[in-house]
């Protein structure tokens, strides 16, 4: 169960959001009867009473208190209305303060406070910015809404990275990236069955997989075993944890399961699956005899509320005597806060954890997403001197049961 504390302040806020919004709705309702004003009354605040059930459902149940889709899809709602109401509310703050200043000059240097037009015939400007802040929140909810319908759709990017220092035998050869499945958030097995089928109709030599395979527990694969099990390449999946295969968001145990237990049942999952999890170590790639070193480490994050579990002065030794190194290395904020400062033979490293925070701007020559106001590097091909990262982002999904301009990603590397 969550903190009643904290459930029962987002509570209050909620309701301090739907009285404020609630403000703009009578402003924009003035000319129209009192039958219709009514009714849309009524709709506004039984839809906001409902989010509020939802919400306290959802804080003070256990988690199998509904069905897992429902469950989902009613958390995503809740929080699209309260993201929505906080964006609209910008705009009538804006009017509040445009009319407190007009009240106040009126009070001081006038007789009256005329002027609340937009024209001699227009709407009054507090109509006209409630009407826009009530069209961007809810073209806010709508886009979140949409995006339910986004989160399997599959996007394979493609790209080409040249070396200098690459070793001949292995020009040409093709990598899968993923990231990010979090098991624990699928719902449809099908769709999901069809992301993995668009991973192998690539052919890949190498399948890599850079962390977060579950949301909390090694149970939620159970599933998807026979789902990933078919992933297979000639030179092997290899793969790594992320911060929450570490199962930091759970209180623990968890019906009997300690929290080390659970870790332990994933480093099993990764070996059913056939897949060769990286713990802190480098594996010898070969490919027409010669080689490269393949590093993988456990997370490693920058950002304090993530854990640094990595240890790149065990992974590394050993490493730095083949001529190209590829890190595997779960949060990008790696990259900048030790890889490119301590580690400058490191030449290609792979992250995901972002998820471009599923909501963006994603087109050729532009991108914007909230979390790059956390993340320096949150999608897509960053380079320094020689060094290149690449950011994954995602396969899967977390919290939001949806995709908004920032579609799963399936990524194949072509090194030239």
């Amino acid at each position: 169960m969550r903190s009643p504390f904290g459930s029962l302040i987002f509570v209050a806020v909620m309701l301090l959001l739907d009285t404020y919004v609630f403000q703009a709705i009578k402003t924009v309702s003035q000319s129209v009867s009192p039958k219709t004003k009514t009714i849309i009354y009524i709709i506004y605040w039984s839809v906001s009473v409902l989010a509020i059930i939802g919400f306290l459902l959802f804080a003070f149940s256990g988690h199998n208190f509904l069905p897992k889709r429902v469950r989902t899809y009613l958390f995503a709602t809740v929080i699209g209305l309260f993201l929505a109401k906080f964006t609209a509310i910008i705009f009538f703050f804006v009017d509040d303060i445009r009319r407190g200043i007009q009240w106040a000059a009126g009070k001081l240097l006038y007789k009256n406070t005329e002027g609340d037009t937009m024209s001699g015939d227009g709407i009054t400007r507090s109509v006209f910015l409630s009407w826009l802040g009530l069209g961007v929140g809810g073209g806010l909810f709508g886009s979140l809404v949409y995006g339910f319908s986004n989160k399997y759709n599959y996007e394979v990017k493609r790209i080409q990275l040249a070396f200098d220092n690459l070793p001949a035998g292995f020009k040409g050869m093709k990598i899968l990236h993923i990231s990010d499945i979090h098991s624990g958030s699928f719902t449809d097995k099908k769709a999901v069955q069809h992301g993995v089928n668009e991973i192998l109709k690539e052919k890949a030599d190498i399948i890599l997989f850079t962390g977060d395979l579950v949301n909390d527990r090694a149970t939620e694969m159970e599933e998807y075993m026979d789902v990933f099990s078919t992933l297979k390449a000639p030179m092997g999946v290899y793969s790594t944890l992320g911060n929450h295969d570490y199962g930091d968001y759970v209180s623990w145990p968890d019906n009997g399961i300690s929290k080390e237990q659970n870790l332990e049942n994933l480093k099993t999952v990764h070996a059913q699956l056939g897949w060769k999890l990286l713990m802190n170590e480098h594996v010898v790639l070969e490919r027409k005899e010669e080689q490269i070193a393949l590093i993988g480490i456990e997370n490693w994050s920058n950002k304090a509320r993530f854990p640094k579990h990595g240890r790149m002065d065990l992974a590394y030794p050993g490493a730095e005597k083949y001529p190209f190194k590829i890190l595997m290395s779960h949060d990008p904020s790696h990259w900048e806060a030790q890889i490119i400062t301590a580690y400058p033979a490191i030449d290609l490293m792979l992250s995901g954890h972002t998820h471009g925070m599923q909501f963006g701007v994603d087109l050729p020559g532009f991108k914007w997403s909230p979390v790059q106001y956390m993340y320096k590097q949150w999608a897509g091909l960053y380079e320094e001197t020689k060094q290149k990262l690449y950011v994954n982002r995602g396969f899967g999904f977390i919290g939001y049961p949806g995709r908004v301009g920032i579609l799963p990603e399936i990524t194949v590397i072509e090194l030239v």
